[in-house]
């Protein structure tokens, strides 16, 4: 596979992805689960900090954004910023506001769609990461001092 070139298993990976953010915002309020109320404005502020995360990486990432896994090709690694938080903070910054805003909104079902966006983000990640070592050498040093997710 040419390198920047989005396979098949990319387009798996995204369509999947744009399947479960589809079914998040689907106004579902049939499994509902009751938080104390501080419990539920923490996972606000969880969301938010979710969202500061997410939009660091993204004007760090700037041009190079790719809903693909596979890397840009004339893209360079990242290592500083967000990307010294986490190896994957766009992923982060998704799971953090998913969850947070699932619990705020008492959504059982929201929950159970996070679960399945983090088992995804996982295996896509992985992906990513071969090609990634494959691309950069560097990147297997800074896999092992930064965490995948925070």
């Amino acid at each position: 596979m040419k390198t920047g070139q989005p396979s098949k298993k990319d387009y798996v990976f995204v369509g999947i992805q744009l399947l479960l953010f589809v079914a998040y915002v689907f106004p579902l309020k049939t499994m509902v689960i009751s938080l104390l109320e501080w419990i539920r404005y923490s996972a606000l502020i969880l969301a938010g900090l979710g969202l500061i995360l997410g939009i660091s990486a993204l004007l760090q990432i700037s041009t190079k954004l790719s809903p693909f896994p596979t890397p840009v090709v004339d893209s360079k690694l990242l290592t500083h910023g967000a990307y010294a938080l986490a190896r994957h903070p766009i992923y982060t910054s998704i799971l953090t506001i998913t969850l947070g805003y699932a619990l705020y909104d008492e959504s059982l079902f929201k929950f159970i769609i996070f679960i399945a966006l983090w088992i995804l983000f996982y295996f896509k990640s992985n992906y990513e990461e071969k090609l990634l070592s494959e691309k950069f050498t560097e990147y297997s040093a800074y896999k092992l001092n930064t965490n995948r997710f925070i």
